[in-house]
C-alpha cells in the first residue's frame, strides 16, 4: 500500500500482520515489480533493514503508481452481460484507460463535464509482475501475475455507447474515474476463483456477485491479451464488472453529493465522494 497526499506517499508492506516502512525498495511502479519487489521486502525483513511503520491517519494513495497501461475488459460476467441486453462474448472485449484515471481509493471523484451518465462498476484488478508476451498457456499467463487490487471502473455511458461511435475509452478516460486500492496482495495470497465483489451507492446496495460468474478467468485474460500486445511489469488489467450498474435501467446515475463504495473481500474498501466539474476542492 501507499499512504500520504498526493506525491508524496510512502510505499508499505503488511507481512504476517506487520507494517513495514518499505521505501527502501523504491515506490510502488514498474520497477518494483520487474526487480522482484515482493521478494527483495521479504529479504530486507529477514535482515532487520526496514523500520516498521506505526500507522496512522494519513490517505491511501494508488498502491500502484505510474503503469504503463490500464487495461479493462467488458462484459466479463454473465449475469452482467445479460442485464446489458448482450450475449455473453466468445473472446473478451477489450478497451484502454489512460494511466492519469488512475487515483486512490477514498480520493474525491470530480463528475466529467457534461456527465449525465457516469456509472459505477466495481472490479478486480490485476497488477502484472513480469513481462508477458504470446503466453501458450493460462498456467504459463497466471506466473506473470504480480497481485490484485480492487478498481472501481468509472464509465461515463454517453460518452462510452451514444457518442463513441464504438469506441468504449472515451467513456472511460476522465481524470481519476479509476479509484485503485487501498492494497494490492501479492499472487500467492489472494484467490481470484471465487472472491466476493460488491458495491453500495449512498449506502443503498447495488452489486453482490462473485468473480466465478466471469466468462473469463483471469490467467485466461493475461493470456489472451498477451496475444496482442505486451504486457508490463505494473501494468492493471480490470477484469470487469458483474450486474448491478446503473446501465441496467434499474438505478439513477451517479450526480454531485453521492457517495459510491466498493469492496472486494480479501481487498479492501473504496468510499468516494462526487463532486461536480469546476467545484472548488
Amino acid at each position: 500500500m501507499r499512504r500520504g497526499e498526493p506525491g508524496r506517499e510512502v510505499a508499505l508492506a503488511e507481512v504476517d500482520g506487520v507494517i513495514w516502512d518499505a521505501s527502501p525498495v523504491g515506490d510502488f511502479g514498474p520497477g518494483f515489480w520487474a526487480d522482484g519487489g515482493p521478494q527483495r521486502i521479504r529479504e530486507l525483513i529477514a535482515s532487520n533493514a526496514l523500520q516498521r511503520w506505526h500507522e496512522d491517519n494519513s490517505r491511501f494513495g494508488a498502491p500502484v503508481c505510474s503503469p504503463s497501461a490500464v487495461i479493462c475488459i467488458g462484459q466479463n460476467y454473465a449475469q452482467h452481460a445479460a442485464e446489458s441486453g448482450a450475449k455473453p462474448p466468445e473472446r473478451p472485449i477489450v478497451f484502454l484507460k489512460t494511466p492519469n484515471t488512475v487515483a486512490g481509493p477514498n480520493d474525491t471523484v470530480t463528475i466529467a463535464r457534461g456527465s449525465q451518465k457516469t456509472d459505477w462498476e466495481v472490479e478486480l484488478g490485476i497488477v502484472i509482475g513480469s513481462r508477458a508476451a504470446y503466453c501458450d498457456s493460462a498456467a504459463e499467463a497466471a506466473r506473470h501475475i504480480g497481485g490484485y487490487v480492487l478498481a472501481n471502473d468509472l464509465s461515463e455511458r454517453a460518452f462510452q455507447i451514444e457518442e463513441s461511435g464504438g469506441q468504449w475509452s472515451k467513456g472511460k478516460c476522465s481524470p481519476g474515474y479509476m479509484p485503485l486500492g487501498p492494497w494490492v496482495a501479492t499472487a500467492d495470497e489472494f484467490d481470484p476463483g471465487d472472491a466476493r465483489l460488491r458495491s453500495w451507492v449512498n449506502d443503498e446496495p447495488r452489486q453482490d456477485s462473485r468473480t466465478s460468474d466471469m466468462i473469463f478467468d483471469c490467467a485466461e485474460l493475461v493470456r489472451d491479451l498477451s496475444q496482442y500486445m505486451c504486457l508490463e511489469p505494473g501494468d492493471v488489467v480490470s477484469t470487469g464488472t458483474p450486474q448491478g450498474v446503473a446501465l441496467s435501467g434499474r438505478f439513477d446515475y451517479l450526480r454531485p453529493g453521492d457517495v459510491v463504495e466498493v469492496e472486494i473481500d480479501g481487498l479492501g474498501r473504496q468510499r468516494q465522494e462526487y463532486r461536480e466539474w469546476g467545484e472548488q476542492r
